[in-house]
């Protein structure tokens, strides 16, 4: 038995979301479906639902698919390359088809769902370590014209003035562990602030689950005590979060017109024995001390 489960929010006019079409479609299908309410203070609007495609790089795609088709990272930057070849001339085909349903490529899923990519609707998300896989996304991202965001950038601070030139997006961590791997044995809590310092566009992260998303003002506050300047840490972990993932619009700093999602605290957000004295989402109290 299949399962699928949908999270029911609002469409962005108040309106329940209908998923009745996709019920339709799947009728006769062996798919069990689960409705799940979110609270209504919690309930999103299609505004803060953002897509992104996420490519991994290094020794995580190596270690899953090395007795199927990727050993080396060259194999790894050839088969997103070969992918993203063949979705270009698939995206061809389609458009100069155009309505004529005979003239349509056989259809594809794997390469419809690099279609968005090659348009610039979503962007591709490099989960790279070393210096030498962040520099091949970057190298790949610029050969097909696509949009790029880097995630845990461990090696960042070692090429922070290169990363500085290329005006992306990147997001450092999870710092609050150990080296797991040999790909992150350059791991530094000093990576955010002198990423920021060269005037990169950073983000700390906690890659929650592997740490509780509730120690990302800790992850700051070691940041800062690394060296990082206490303004730019703050900005690290809440507007240039909403930059990141495409959400400004809606969150991450104080604007007429954003969300009214409030955090207000004793003290420093930083410091561990700060208390969250009130929370407040979408001007509505949850929490208060």
């Amino acid at each position: 038995m299949g399962k699928l489960i949908v999270f029911e929010g609002t469409d962005g006019t108040g309106k329940s979301t209908q998923f009745a079409l996709l019920t339709k479609r799947l009728q006769n299908e062996n798919v069990s479906f689960r409705r799940l309410q979110f609270p209504q203070y919690l309930e999103p609007s299609s505004a803060l639902i953002r897509m992104y495609l996420n490519g991994e790089f290094g020794e995580n795609p190596k270690r899953c698919y090395a007795s199927k088709c990727d050993s080396s990272r060259m194999t790894t930057a050839a088969i997103l390359r070969e992918a993203l070849m063949k979705a270009r001339l698939y995206l061809q085909k389609k458009e100069a088809a155009g309505d004529d349903v005979f003239r349509q490529p056989a259809f594809d899923m794997k390469l419809e769902a690099l279609i968005p990519v090659l348009r610039g609707q979503i962007p591709l998300k490099a989960h790279a370590h070393r210096a030498d896989d962040i520099f091949t996304a970057i190298r790949i991202a610029d050969e097909f014209g696509v949009r790029l965001t880097l995630e845990h950038t461990t090696e960042g601070h070692l090429i922070a003035d290169e990363l500085a030139k290329t005006g992306l997006c990147m997001a450092v961590g999870p710092s609050l562990n150990f080296a797991t791997k040999v790909e992150v044995r350059n791991k530094s809590w000093k990576t955010p602030g002198i990423l920021s310092r060269a005037g990169c566009h950073v983000s700390i992260i906690t890659d929650c689950t592997v740490i509780p998303q509730q120690y990302l003002p800790l992850c700051a506050g070691m940041a800062v005590k690394a060296g990082m300047d206490p303004f730019d840490a703050l900005r690290a972990i809440t507007i240039h979060p909403a930059e990141h993932i495409g959400i400004a619009d809606r969150v991450g700093s104080l604007e007429a017109g954003k969300d009214a999602d409030l955090v207000i605290t004793d003290g420093s957000p930083f410091e561990v024995s700060t208390t969250v004295r009130r929370v407040l989402i979408g001007g509505k109290t949850v929490h208060a001390v």
